[in-house]
């Protein structure tokens, strides 16, 4: 609990907090919302810089080095300067930043502006998060999975319109207004989160101030870590892999291969809206196990039926049970170190999705992708293991 001193000179919580969450709820939309306006006009920028596959594939993966190399950095930020400070730069880095791939016209050029984009990302993400966790906290209710349901629905309405202006505006432009329209928005939800401060909770300031001090929560960080790794390991290949593995092993038709994704996003979401009073009702490691074995579950059906009825439910139970593992792999280990936690854990979860889609390409080229896919089951049943040991030594 907080002392009785970091609230007697401010208003009431009950005034403060809901302030505070609607403005950090917009900024998990805005980080999904940006990633995926960019995401939809790859291929026009691909075009844009005449680049080979190889070679976008390079680029791309600038996005994932320039967000890795922010995020332990970041996390001392947080501590010296605050979650909500770090939130707002890190928002004003990734709106700027989003607007500038299309004004690219060489491979190189657009690495370098891809690196400074992954290092908005990432920024964002590790303060968004540990803003998040000082939120549960101070209200000490599990509200986690709802913020990342605002980062989904963020992503999906950028997806859907990016989809809608692609025919009527150049990439300079709808990126140029996702940049204005996110500026707009991060003056707004700013000036609330820094006028709002939630303040840190004992827990986890306690273990934050003194990383060394309680024996092991470094290694409960780092297996939290590799729950969040197993999870993005299976999130980066449903996005990567999902629909090819309906269109080519199952032979469905390009629109039914895209509804496949769009059921397992959309169960996504739902599962983190309802997270909160999961997670009040069982506590998050019997929701981590459970959704862990049902997205195992739904993994080995979507991968090696010979249906496509079973491959599609396969694919809203893989939805429905990774829906809430990474944010309450991420909250916990907030809990545990602060944003040094929240910056480990993210690092090691950002690792699995970028590394999770190259490596079942890998195995798809020997194995053939259904078998490929089951890499995702065992991960996925690794990561309940891993929830499991974390409770056991916590």
């Amino acid at each position: 609990m907080e002392s009785t001193s970091s609230v007697t000179s401010t208003p009431e919580p009950t005034t403060r907090w809901p302030a505070a969450r609607i403005a950090l709820t917009g900024f998990f939309a805005l980080d999904g919302f940006l990633f995926a306006g960019w995401v939809v006009r790859i291929p026009e920028i691909k075009a844009q810089v005449h680049a080979s596959p190889a070679l976008l594939g390079l680029a791309l993966l600038c996005v994932s080095a320039g967000a890795v190399a922010a995020m332990g950095p970041v996390g001392r930020l947080c501590v010296r300067h605050g979650n909500h400070a770090v939130t707002v730069a890190a928002s004003l880095l990734l709106c700027a930043s989003v607007a500038l791939p299309p004004l690219t016209h060489s491979v190189l050029a657009l690495g370098l502006v891809l690196l400074l984009f992954g290092a908005g990302y990432g920024a964002m993400n590790v303060g968004i998060n540990s803003a998040a966790v000082d939120f549960v906290r101070a209200a000490e209710r599990p509200v986690m999975p709802s913020f990342h349901a605002a980062y989904s629905l963020g992503g999906l309405l950028g997806a859907t319109l990016g989809g809608l202006l692609a025919p009527v505006l150049t990439p300079t432009q709808h990126l140029g207004l996702l940049a204005v329209g996110g500026l707009a928005v991060t003056a707004w939800a700013g000036r609330v989160l820094l006028r709002h401060e939630v303040p840190h909770a004992a827990a986890p300031a306690g273990a934050a101030s003194a990383p060394g001090s309680a024996p092991g929560v470094a290694l409960l960080v780092v297996l939290l870590g590799v729950v969040a790794l197993c999870d993005a390991y299976g999130e980066g290949a449903m996005a990567d892999w999902g629909a090819l593995h309906l269109r080519q092993d199952l032979h469905a038709s390009s629109a039914i291969a895209a509804t496949g994704f769009a059921v397992y996003s959309l169960t996504m979401t739902i599962g983190r809206l309802s997270g909160t009073r999961l997670v009040e009702r069982f506590g998050p490691t019997k929701l981590l196990v459970a959704g862990a074995a049902v997205a195992s579950v739904g993994m080995v059906a979507a991968a090696v039926s010979p249906s496509l009825p079973l491959a599609l439910a396969g694919f809203l139970l893989v939805g429905l049970g990774l829906a809430n593992i990474f944010p309450l792999a991420i909250d916990r280990a907030g809990s545990l170190r602060g944003p040094r936690g929240v910056a480990t854990a993210s690092t090691l979860g950002f690792g699995g999705m970028v590394a999770g889609p190259p490596i079942i390409g890998f195995l798809a080229q020997g194995l053939g992708l259904p078998l490929a896919l089951l890499s995702v089951a065992l991960l996925i049943a690794l990561a309940g293991v891993s929830a499991l040991v974390v409770r056991a030594k916590a």
